[in-house]
């Protein structure tokens, strides 16, 4: 029976309690969006860049005075972003149709545009493993319309998940199975990569789920792929794994929290649909949430996986 920690929180599992806590509540930092994506956390600066993809705009939120600001626009509907180990921004860009990187000096190198030719459909979330490689999604919803970048039919005639090599060089398709391959991330061991479907979409009964792939021992392919964790409300669609490896991902109710063994132990409530979220913060401690038109945070007793860059 669930039972509520305070107005924020929402207790399933009694292991929930470990990583929330009572008196702290959910704060909004922004509003103003269309469709808030892709938040990333800049440790070095202090700060947190997110989209707001049919502005066709980037904005970045300053943890020194709570300032908002515009970070780019026009932004090539970019969707969602990390960040990799050098401290450089990896970005998904649905009108772009890539991924691209934004180095230190500031100028746009993309990465991969094409799988054996063709160009992707308009890539959606993207995480780098430690050896460097990048793995990100490719479904349609960018070019399903002109709202979130630009209608066109797909080249590649399939959504799938791919890696791009550590030397940028080769680009491999590692899981096609999917309907609406979308948000993704590895375990803090990386031994597991979750990845979302959000299929329901596009089709009646569709899925609406998160699945779990076992990473071989190369590190550069994966296997498996069972159901991990389905959506009791709306949609997962981004989602994060803290160091105990909980994994937290957006839901139409707020954030959800499963434990490593898939159980839903609790829930972050949040007024708006969520999209993504990511871990910010000195202590990795903050979960940055953006939700429909606005961007939230809340502390957690727990820390994001891996360390700030």
């Amino acid at each position: 029976m669930a039972m509520e920690l305070t107005d924020s929180f929402e207790v399933i599992d009694a292991r929930f309690r470990k990583l929330a806590f009572g008196n702290v509540h959910l704060e909004r930092l922004y509003t103003g969006c269309r469709w808030a994506e892709g938040p990333a956390w800049f440790a070095a600066g202090r700060y947190l860049v997110w989209s707001d993809i049919p502005n066709d705009r980037m904005l970045r939120w300053d943890e020194t005075d709570g300032s908002v600001s515009v970070f780019r626009q026009p932004a090539l509907n970019t969707n969602g972003h990390t960040v990799d180990a050098q401290g450089r921004l990896v970005s998904c860009e649905h009108r772009g149709r890539c991924v691209s990187r934004t180095e230190h000096d500031g100028t746009r190198r993309v990465l991969a545009d094409r799988y054996e030719g063709a160009r992707f459909n308009s890539p959606n979330d993207v995480v780098v493993k430690s050896d460097g490689s990048i793995w990100f999604s490719d479904p349609s919803y960018g070019i399903d319309s002109d709202y979130e970048g630009d209608a066109a039919s797909s080249e590649l005639g399939a959504c799938c998940v791919y890696r791009i090599a550590p030397d940028l060089r080769s680009v491999t398709r590692v899981a096609s199975d999917f309907v609406q391959p979308n948000g993704l991330a590895f375990s803090p061991d990386e031994r597991w990569l979750y990845v979302v479907d959000t299929g329901a979409t596009h089709r009646e009964d569709g899925p609406r789920h998160i699945r779990r792939f076992r990473v071989q021992d190369d590190g550069a392919r994966i296997d498996g792929g069972e159901v991990f964790a389905e959506c009791g409300n709306g949609l997962f669609d981004g989602l994060r794994v803290d160091v105990h490896g909980n994994v937290w991902t957006s839901a139409g109710d707020g954030v959800h929290c499963h434990a490593p063994d898939g159980t839903l132990t609790g829930k972050i409530r949040v007024p708006e649909a969520v999209a993504n979220v990511c871990f910010g913060g000195p202590k990795l401690n903050r979960l940055f949430i953006c939700a429909t038109t606005s961007l939230y945070a809340v502390y957690l007793n727990t820390r994001g996986a891996g360390r700030p860059v």
